[in-house]
């Protein structure tokens, strides 16, 4: 993906996240500057592991497919948005990974 399209796949993912986060959550969120960290994986597997982690431990999260309209073939899984939620929780889920 260009650098485009994985920022605009970030912004769905982000975007997607928080519309379905508790609205406490949001407004804590935005109180502290909307923080948002971008990160790799290196596989679409490690990202669905990512996403059942994410269960696992009740974060909000979203697997963004996408569409098909310009780079990408229509379904292909690009990104994940988790939360927002507290640090040490995402954490959990991601702490482990590097920065994009």
């Amino acid at each position: 993906m260009s650098a485009g399209k994985i920022s605009a796949q970030v912004a769905h993912a982000s975007t997607e996240a928080a519309f379905k986060s508790d609205e406490e959550k949001i407004k804590t969120w935005r109180k502290e500057g909307m923080k948002k960290i971008v990160l790799r994986v290196e596989s679409e597997e490690d990202l669905l592991n990512m996403e059942k982690l994410a269960n696992k431990f009740k974060l909000v999260n979203t697997l963004i497919r996408d569409a098909g309209k310009t780079q990408l073939d229509p379904g292909t899984i690009t990104c994940l948005g988790i939360g927002p939620d507290k640090e040490e929780n995402i954490n959990k889920v991601s702490g482990k990974l590097k920065v994009l």
